[in-house]
């Protein structure tokens, strides 16, 4: 399914239209930097292309009980993280965040939740709304977790944010108290697996090129250059 990109290339002449799947988990801070570094690198390319963005699900837990667990409970059982390990990785992260306008409220996260609700919701604003209204929905998660600190597996919140998204909160509530799309996100999560990806961000461009992690602005710029110029 994909090639991986390197650096280097030439400017498109023109617009050049280029599908990006951004496989991403709500929970995941280098997803949330990926995403801001993406969003830099489209507008440095300014009319260069045409991107049409669609996020795809991944669960980092995705056997968390609703209520979440302690951050650095959960990083020492899962990775063997040390307190004062998890103390700098949180440091490194804020700074990159703030280097791209990202806020990163530390003090407020200290849990890790369950974010399958989430992805359901963001699976049918995309069907509902398009790539647009997916991707407001998809921001306001970020921050709402990351800066606010809040629980993305809260639907009370899930419907707040659908609706600070443009999209309708009564139906909202409907999907989520349904279980609707369960199965359509869960299809999803097991062909992005079952081509090997196994870590986020993932960023597919054209169904094709992978660009992997949460990589810088120009990162990103340069493999999208090269890839409208393939195009």
């Amino acid at each position: 399914m994909t090639d991986s990109v390197s650096a280097a290339s030439t400017p498109a002449d023109a617009a050049v239209p280029l599908r990006i799947d951004f496989v991403s988990d709500i929970s995941c801070p280098w997803c949330a930097i990926g995403l801001q570094s993406l969003d830099r690198a489209l507008q440095s390319l300014g009319g260069a292309v045409k991107a049409e963005m669609h996020f795809q699900p991944f669960e980092l837990n995705p056997g968390m009980p609703a209520g979440g667990q302690d951050i650095g409970e959960h990083l020492a059982e899962k990775y063997g993280a040390t307190a004062e390990q998890t103390a700098q990785t949180q440091r490194a992260i804020a700074e990159r965040g703030a280097a791209l306008g990202f806020e990163f409220r530390m003090d407020r996260r200290s849990r890790i939740y369950n974010t399958f609700d989430a992805h359901r919701l963001l699976h049918w604003a995309e069907e509902v709304a398009g790539p647009q209204g997916q991707a407001a929905l998809k921001r306001a998660l970020f921050h709402a977790y990351f800066t606010e600190g809040r629980d993305p597996g809260d639907r009370a919140l899930l419907v707040q944010l659908a609706a600070g998204a443009g999209l309708d909160a009564a139906r909202a509530q409907e999907v989520l108290d349904s279980g609707e799309y369960a199965d359509a996100v869960r299809e999803r999560e097991a062909f992005y697996q079952q081509h090997g990806i196994h870590s986020v961000p993932a960023v597919i461009v054209n169904e094709r090129h992978l660009i992997q992690g949460g990589q810088p602005p120009e990162v990103f710029t340069q493999a999208l250059r090269q890839i409208a110029a393939q195009a």
